[in-house]
């Protein structure tokens, strides 16, 4: 009886053979395609089967197991090119009916994950404003109110006094798409605004006429924009020694992952986000696993 591994190793010369003659490939893509062919082949083995007695559902799972052997997309993307190719090829040679690749997709490129401030560093980024000047204040306000409650840049910078519910401690937003949401702001917050709001928003606007309608001003009595929120917060991360890229949404982030560390439920938290869709949050929870994998592997003796 010919055993598996000597189809499998004759057939895949054959095919690398065929490649070279007819597209004239390098020799380290026919290496490459080989060695994969040679790693399905092995995993076929252990199953009694071979390359020519295989079935679709064979493949897709030798990709989930290269998946969750944390394989690369890249990788996998090029694996499953090079089986596409030898089907293709060994359906064309008769040597089988059929291609069980065929309707098999590569993972699709998967999102990246966002830059996470720890809790700690968070902290260190909160205690950044100098709460003794008005503008620091404010500051300090704006960067606990985002850290409160996971508001978009847009969203901090456009709030209201109407908006702000300081009794009830409530802010009520209107995000994408124009849909509203309330959210709470924690202690800690609405201390700092409702602070701002005394000591500080009134003395930058003290030698104005206008009273504008934001929430957070300038010193020329003007709204914050998007922009001077975000050189704000790198300004302070800078201070504080955080050494990291953030992003606008650095506090958004940190509110979601945060709050899922701690047990929070998804749902939950999709809706003090304002996501309207489960899956986009969803992606915090991969920072969460991501952070215990970590967590795990620095510190457990058999990791």
């Amino acid at each position: 009886m010919t055993h598996p591994a000597s189809i499998d190793d004759s057939i895949i010369d054959a095919f690398t053979d065929a490649l070279w003659a007819e597209r004239g490939l390098s020799r380290n893509t026919l290496a490459a395609y080989a060695s994969d062919l040679r790693q399905f082949a092995g995993w076929l083995q252990r199953k009694d089967c071979n390359l020519l007695r295989v079935s679709r559902g064979e493949v897709q799972s030798y990709l989930s197991d290269r998946i969750l052997a944390r394989t690369s997309k890249r990788t996998i993307s090029r694996l499953l090119s090079a089986l596409k190719c030898f089907y293709r090829w060994a359906e064309r040679q008769g040597h089988m009916h059929g291609d069980p690749s065929a309707l098999v997709e590569a993972p699709k490129p998967g999102r990246l994950l966002p830059k996470i401030l720890t809790e700690g560093e968070v902290e260190r980024l909160l205690a950044a404003p100098d709460i003794n000047t008005p503008l620091g204040l404010r500051d300090k306000a704006m960067l606990e109110t985002v850290y409160a409650s996971g508001l978009r840049v847009s969203e901090l910078v456009t709030i209201t006094l109407g908006q702000i519910n300081l009794r009830q401690g409530l802010i009520r937003l209107f995000g994408k798409g124009n849909k509203e949401r309330v959210v709470p702001l924690g202690e800690e917050a609405l201390h700092w605004l409702t602070r701002y709001l005394e000591t500080g928003r009134g003395v930058l606007l003290s030698a104005l006429d206008a009273r504008p309608e934001q929430f957070f001003v300038t010193r020329r009595g003007g709204g914050m924009t998007r922009q001077m929120c975000w050189h704000m917060i790198k300004r302070y991360a800078r201070q504080a020694g955080i050494d990291k890229s953030l992003s606008p949404h650095t506090l958004r982030h940190a509110f979601a992952t945060h709050l899922l560390n701690h047990g929070a439920d998804l749902r939950a938290v999709q809706m003090l986000l304002g996501h309207s869709d489960l899956s986009t949050t969803q992606i915090y929870t991969h920072i969460a696993q991501a952070r215990l994998r970590d967590f795990h592997a620095r510190h457990h003796p058999r990791a």
